[in-house]
Formats: C-alpha cells, sequence, structure tokens
C-alpha cells in the first residue's frame, strides 16, 4: 500500500517508536492520528507535526475511548487505512521474589495492556477499514503493525509477565492474517530489540552499556526512526503478511 493521501492511526502515538512512526508516516505523504494515554502531550505532538495530524486521548483497553478514536479519525480524514501498535509498557517482577510470589494484578496489568490492548486496537482498526474501497491489483483495504519485543523469545530475569504479553502478540500474528484475508487486510509484528526511547536513554550507563555490548552490528542502540522505517516497509510491501520480523541488530539477551 502506498501511504500517499492514506491515514494511520498509531497508539501511543505521542512519544518513542510511535512519535518516530508518526513522522515517517507524514514525511510519506499520509496523514495520522495519535491515540496515547497522555492527552496533554498526543495534543502537543499533533500540534507540531502540523495539520495532517489529529490526537485522541485513550487507554487502548478501554473499548469505548478506543472506539471514539477509530470513529473520530475516519470523521476526521475519511478512513483508516493502516493502524501501528505501539502503545505498551515494560514491567520487571520475579515470579518469586524477596516478598513473595509476584501479584497477580502485575502480571494481569501487563498482559492486559501490552496484549489485550494490542488486540482491541488493531480488532476496530480492522472493522473501519473493512470499510474502505480496495486499493490496487491485490484490492488491499489496510494493513496492520503491531510491536512486540525481542524479549518475546529471549525474555531476561523479571521479564515473565513482559515475555508473555508481547510473546502473545507474536503468537496471535498469524492467525489474525488468516482472519482479515479475506476482507484485503494484512498484518505484521515488529520486535523491537533495546531502542534510544525516553525510557531508556534516562537510564544510567551501568544498565545500557551491556545492552550495547549484546547487539551484534551496528554496535549501538535501535534509532527510533529506524522503527518508522521498518513500519513503512511493512506498508508499501504487499507481499509481507503473517510475519514477525526482529528489528535487534541481533541481540540475543543474557538471562540479565
Amino acid at each position: 500500500m502506498q501511504i500517499t493521501d492514506r491515514v494511520a492511526l498509531i497508539t501511543g502515538g505521542a512519544s518513542g517508536l510511535g512519535k518516530a512512526t508518526a513522522q515517517t508516516i507524514l514525511d510519506a505523504g499520509g496523514r495520522v492520528a495519535l491515540v496515547d494515554l497522555n492527552a496533554d502531550l498526543a495534543n502537543q505532538v499533533a500540534k507540531e507535526l502540523g495539520d495532517r495530524a489529529i490526537a485522541f486521548a485513550a487507554d487502548v483497553r478501554d473499548e469505548a475511548a478506543v472506539q471514539a478514536a477509530v470513529d473520530g479519525t475516519v470523521e476526521a480524514f475519511g478512513g483508516v487505512h493502516i493502524n501501528i501498535n505501539c502503545a505498551g509498557l515494560g514491567a520487571a517482577t520475579r515470579t518469586v521474589g524477596r516478598d513473595g510470589p509476584m501479584p497477580l494484578n502485575t502480571f494481569e496489568f501487563v498482559v492486559g495492556i501490552n496484549l489485550i490492548g494490542t488486540f482491541n486496537s488493531l480488532r476496530l482498526c480492522a472493522a473501519a477499514m473493512a470499510k474502505n474501497e480496495p486499493i490496487g491489483k491485490d484490492q488491499e483495504r489496510g494493513v496492520i503493525v503491531n510491536t512486540a519485543s525481542a524479549a518475546a523469545f529471549d525474555g531476561q530475569i523479571g521479564q515473565a509477565a513482559y515475555s508473555a504479553s508481547k510473546g502473545g502478540v507474536v503468537g496471535m500474528t498469524l492467525p489474525i492474517a488468516r482472519d482479515l484475508g479475506r476482507i484485503g487486510v494484512r498484518i505484521c509484528t515488529i520486535a523491537p530489540g533495546i531502542f534510544e526511547t525516553p525510557l531508556m536513554l534516562s537510564a544510567p550507563d551501568r544498565v545500557k552499556q551491556p545492552l550495547i555490548d549484546a547487539v551484534q552490528f551496528p554496535h549501538r542502540l535501535g534509532e527510533p526512526p529506524e522503527f518508522g522505517l521498518m513500519c513503512k516497509q511493512i506498508i508499501e510491501n504487499p507481499y509481507l503478511n503473517g510475519e514477525t520480523i526482529r528489528l535487534d541488530g541481533a541481540i540475543r539477551m543474557a538471562p540479565k
């Protein structure tokens, strides 16, 4: 799908990977709807990006709030053609720690945002995409890109909840591709390694340096525009579907 004049709804769009991807979409001639829990930041970023960007406040777990963002995007821009799901959070809690077992609500909270929130957003966007006029020889109506993590494959100590949530995103990619093929919608997942997000940039060198050392090449952290570029390549390559792509410089995480 060509991005020019297409509309992308991006969750977690006000910062980090989501914000960088929004800029990539705009640079390619598209329009963006930023969906973020932080309403003030989302509105500020949309204003900075210009009149081809709008913002909505929503918790991705909230069906009504996400549906309102989808409906508002369709009303403002005429449709949703691309959905990129970057909303999520990290967490580190051992299964059994000094104070006993991990609280169950900690596990539920992480899975709720990273996995259930991702599914909630993509299913509502896919329903909107089904109403689009088909495009080109393949009769394509939409493209979805989800965000997993290298931790889906080699999670570290304390990452049981996080790895489970991101592993779930990986695991649902193929069946969703099979579900949505009949309406002309593709889906892929990106599993990024360690990127220069605001959270990582604020970490001390003793935390960052071992991660950089584990990256094979290029020997550095990922840059958010590289994530945006991967999204662009998925959107524009019509034969990419049902796949999870590691974007991590060949990092393989140590246990800790």
